[in-house]
């Protein structure tokens, strides 16, 4: 039925590497990805000065720093991107089972930098976040641990994924970092949905993640500070919070112009966590909006194509990626405006940070290796594959 609606894309033989993919990946994606990139490098210009200057480095030193992160970012996307489901599979539990290891580990090799949480791990002449690059990994893995247990006689996928991803947000918690831990959680749950979960389990896990917040809240000093700057009735004026609610505001439809911006003076945070206010107070709602329409074209492009896929695992794994990804950029855009408490995570592609670019482009590069056109086997083929 797919290739009556949809049609099929024709396979030649011999075809180059570089046309097929060109062929078949999501043209449009790339385009909005690139863009995202661009507006990236807009902001790294405004908000790296300020941060320079507090810093006592040269004023365009962190927006070539972030030049040279982005432009590895587009390559390792377009690398990943040309690879197929199976390598896509092979690389992404082997990536989750080393960055396991590595979560385990941080404890006793990890570094903090003076911010009270140890998630980075220190080389000297950089530093890596090893959280961000299990989040596309970990995707991958579960959704193979899932789309397995599909299989006629097939392993208990659901309670192994399950498993795997509560060890994981255990060692997350223990940094602590409850932001990845919820971004998993949820693309997890997502991916939990569509591989055919009852309702009731789905509601009994959401009331365990419930029961584990207040855990949180009174146990954490750190989580419980940021749940209560949240529900204050007033936000302090001269929190990152009431800087970026100013900024925003102050922004207006047009925004202030370029350069004019004060918020990140201000924010210490502003090329980071806080860079949609950059964006906000000196380009106005119309960058803002054009920034969530990418996002927005980005997840709908993805999800548009994972539905003609009958592949469950690429079905699982694209649909996980694609809800982290978007989940991110709700929740650094929410946390700015207040709709959300503050999660300390970065905004994909646009934020300065190696490992969030790095580990962002990994995860496209997955995402458009998993949504590339593919002939579709036909409906008796899968049940003879199921039957073996």
């Amino acid at each position: 039925m797919t290739e009556m609606v949809h049609g099929t894309m024709p396979v030649y033989s011999g075809e180059p590497v570089l046309s097929r993919w060109w062929r078949t990946v999501d043209r449009w994606t790339i385009s909005c990805v690139l863009l995202l990139v661009g507006v990236g490098l807009l902001l790294a210009l405004a908000s790296s000065p300020p941060l320079a200057a507090r810093n006592h480095v040269s004023p365009f030193y962190y927006f070539q720093r972030h030049t040279l992160y982005a432009a590895m970012s587009m390559l390792v996307m377009f690398v990943v991107s040309m690879q197929s489901p199976e390598t896509i599979r092979r690389w992404g539990v082997l990536g989750f089972g080393i960055g396991f290891v590595t979560l385990a580990a941080l404890p006793f090799i990890g570094s903090d930098f003076g911010k009270g949480a140890v998630r980075w791990l220190s080389f000297g002449f950089t530093t890596i976040q090893p959280s961000e690059f299990v989040k596309p990994c970990l995707a991958v893995a579960a959704a193979w641990l899932l789309a397995s247990g599909q299989a006629l006689n097939g392993p208990p996928g659901k309670s192994l994924s399950l498993a795997v991803v509560l060890a994981t947000v255990f060692l997350l918690v223990l940094q602590p970092d409850f932001g990845q831990s919820v971004l998993i959680l949820f693309g997890w749950g997502v991916m939990y949905f569509i591989s055919g979960a009852p309702m009731f389990v789905i509601l009994g896990l959401a009331g365990l993640a419930s029961m584990g917040g207040v855990f949180a809240y009174h146990s954490s000093e750190h989580f419980a500070r940021r749940i209560d700057g949240y529900l204050a009735a007033e936000v302090d004026a001269r929190s990152q919070l009431g800087y970026a609610t100013s900024a925003i505001q102050e922004g207006g439809l047009f925004g202030m112009g370029v350069g004019e911006g004060q918020v990140k003076w201000q924010l210490p945070d502003a090329h980071t966590d806080f860079v949609i206010a950059v964006a906000a107070e000196e380009y106005g709602f119309i960058l803002v909006a054009f920034i969530i329409a990418l996002y927005a074209v980005i997840c709908l492009r993805a999800l548009s194509r994972l539905t003609r896929e009958r592949d469950p695992f690429t079905r699982l794994a694209g649909a996980g990626l694609v809800a982290m990804v978007s989940a991110q950029a709700m929740i650094n855009m929410g946390v700015a405006v207040r709709l959300l408490p503050a999660k300390g995570m970065t905004l994909p592609f646009i934020s300065q940070g190696g490992s969030s670019l790095l580990a962002m482009g990994i995860m496209l590069g997955m995402l458009l290796a998993l949504t590339r056109t593919r002939p579709q086997g036909g409906i008796q083929d899968i049940m003879l594959t199921r039957g073996r």
